[in-house]
């Protein structure tokens, strides 16, 4: 499948939106539309920070209703191989597993930069094209909690304010619910992974022996999502966190977070000219791997990209060479 215009993607994503109807929320003081501007901003910066010609404007209308789904699962082949495909859950995605993922493990990526379906099927089919075989993309949409938090700045700071992030979350579930969520009582890494959608969808991908993860990427606020979920998945599951952090390689791209000591194979890659990235980046762990020339976005429409597709291959053909183990406690 060829590239497409990026235009041409974006106004297939928009028209599309702008048709389909939005459900009320049951929370009386709130609709879908509060967070519209928001969805609409979002897919505009899709367009900006990800190479979204690789989807094409067939693909992007039936992404187009699902923008803000935080925690959907889309099932992304290389390019010329099939249609991105919105999969309702988990048992849908598995049927959608060929035998060449479930022997070789399919890769999981998330994006970041306030992302819709859109600029997460665009990284995830950069990352199928460079790999040769199908991923697994989890949206890391904006919700209530998102917008107050980057009303305060956590968009720039999105690693120093996660934790102020998960305080709103109860935002999102009273705007979808119409209730008050209370707290479970098992600490906050369990309230975490309950509450933040697109955590709990990756860890759900990590706790299910159907779905073998053969790698895990992420791009800028899409690398934290990837560390809560492995955090999370060490107080449920100790030992099979264990197994999998010495099987799994983590790439992250354009912001160094930690990840839990049983992580080993973890390559940091970050743009050469990338100062939005490294404000959000861990200090103390180093960068594997400098694209040069590269800022924060991945539009190879634009200058200064960080190109994913020949960075992966790069990063293959060297033996993923550098990837130094990067942990916390």
């Amino acid at each position: 499948m060829p590239d497409h215009s990026s235009t041409a993607t974006w106004w297939a994503t928009q028209l599309t939106r702008w048709m389909t109807p939005q459900a009320p929320s049951p929370a009386p003081l709130t609709s879908e539309g509060t967070l519209e501007l928001v969805r609409q901003r979002n897919a505009l910066l899709d367009a900006l920070f990800y190479d979204v010609k690789v989807i094409s404007p067939e693909e992007a209308r039936t992404l187009a209703p699902t923008l803000a789904a935080e925690g959907a699962l889309l099932h992304v082949p290389p390019s010329g191989q099939g249609p991105v495909v919105l999969c309702a859950s988990r048992d849908v995605l598995c049927a959608h597993l060929d035998s060449a993922s479930l022997r070789d493990g399919v890769p999981v990526v998330v994006a970041g930069v306030g992302s819709s379906a859109l600029g997460s099927a665009a990284l995830a089919r950069n990352v199928a094209d460079a790999l040769g075989r199908p991923t697994v993309a989890v949206v890391s949409g904006y919700g209530l909690s998102d917008l107050l938090t980057e009303a305060l700045g956590g968009f720039f700071l999105f690693g120093a304010l996660n934790a102020l992030r998960h305080q709103f979350e109860g935002l999102d579930r009273w705007r979808e619910t119409g209730l008050i969520a209370e707290p479970d009582g098992d600490g906050p890494s369990r309230s975490l992974a309950q509450t933040s959608r697109d955590t709990q969808a990756v860890l759900g991908l990590l706790q299910d022996d159907r779905v073998p993860i053969g790698m895990l990427i992420g791009h800028s606020k899409g690398n934290l999502v990837l560390s809560e979920a492995l955090f999370a998945l060490r107080q449920r599951a100790p030992e099979r966190l264990s197994e999998l952090g010495r099987r799994q390689r983590i790439v992250t791209l354009s912001a160094r977070i930690a990840m839990p000591r049983e992580c080993t194979q973890v390559t940091d890659v970050m743009g050469q000219l990338d100062g939005f990235g490294a404000l959000n980046s861990r200090a103390r762990i180093p960068a594997d791997h400098i694209v040069s020339g590269a800022w924060h976005h991945t539009n190879t429409d634009l200058p200064c990209h960080l190109p994913v597709r020949d960075t992966l291959r790069t990063l293959m053909a060297q033996g993923w060479q550098g990837n130094q183990q990067r942990t916390a406690t």
